[in-house]
């Protein structure tokens, strides 16, 4: 599901602030400006000491891929691939510039445009193995500035804890401003601690599987397209492309075969990040 990452946000805000109603204590008791601008403010600062102002001017754009991210048509590029397979071997490579415009996928009309240049395999997987690498290396920029922010932003919050108690220990005769002042001062932990654990780190760890998803992808392309240069067999293309592909996502009827009884099933491979 494309809005899993905001559902999950929206269900874990939802139950933080659910089960505190049932204890008693009103929502708008955890909305405490000073807590907001110390952990708020105080994340922020770390965070773009830590990542730098170009990533951080891209935190936007990050929080809309993780929350709206685009479909990776995997079984679909299959297709696509065989299908310039089999035109390769009815009309030559040269054909298939024809077909480059029509391709909206940078990459894949990347490697294509590389193949009807006449370049050699051994420098075609090598320019698309660096595309592979420097987009993995950008997106890892970003998720690494929701995992810093997800680390700075507890410490941030027991930093507003320990001013707040220290303005209460500035007013110790005045018994009946102590309780009020406690729950305040702990207000910064729980907003730090919810912030981290709630927004930052599952942000950080989506765009994570959304860059290992798109690098699956593009590696899947890049032997495509490889198979469609060395004039491989479209069918045999299509089956070796398939492997990359989840068996219930094939749509060939293809499932995995069940465990013999006794043995254990084999676990399948992680896949894999805005």
């Amino acid at each position: 599901m494309k809005a899993a990452t905001a559902i999950g946000i929206g269900v874990g805000v939802f139950a933080l602030l659910f089960a505190s109603m049932m204890e008693g204590t009103q929502p708008m008791a955890f909305f405490n400006i000073p807590a907001l601008i110390i952990v708020l403010a105080g994340t922020g600062a770390a965070t773009l000491s830590s990542v730098g102002m170009e990533t951080m001017k891209k935190i936007p754009s990050l929080y809309k891929l993780a929350f709206g991210p685009p479909e990776l048509d995997m079984r679909g590029r299959v297709e696509l691939i065989v299908s310039l397979a089999e035109q390769a071997r009815r009309e030559g490579l040269l054909a298939l510039d024809a077909q480059l415009a029509e391709i909206d996928d940078d990459f894949t009309r990347k490697g294509l445009q590389l193949v009807v240049d006449g370049t050699d395999p051994e420098l075609v997987r090598e320019i698309l193995e660096a595309e592979i690498d420097g987009m993995s290396t950008r997106h890892a920029a970003g998720a690494t500035a929701f995992e810093k922010a997800g680390g700075f932003a507890p410490t941030m919050g027991i930093i507003g804890t320990v001013m707040g108690l220290v303005h209460v220990l500035q007013n110790l005769s005045n018994p009946s401003m102590l309780g009020p002042a406690i729950s305040t001062a702990f207000i910064a932990t729980l907003l730090g601690v919810g912030a981290a654990n709630v927004i930052f780190l599952p942000v950080g760890a989506r765009l994570r599987a959304l860059s290992s998803a798109e690098a699956e992808l593009r590696i899947l392309t890049l032997e495509g397209i490889l198979s469609v240069q060395a004039g491989d067999n479209p069918r045999v293309v299509g089956d070796k492309l398939r492997s990359f592909v989840a068996p219930a996502e094939r749509g060939d009827g293809e499932a995995e075969a069940p465990a013999a009884k006794g043995a254990p099933a084999a676990a399948e491979p992680v896949a894999e990040a805005a």
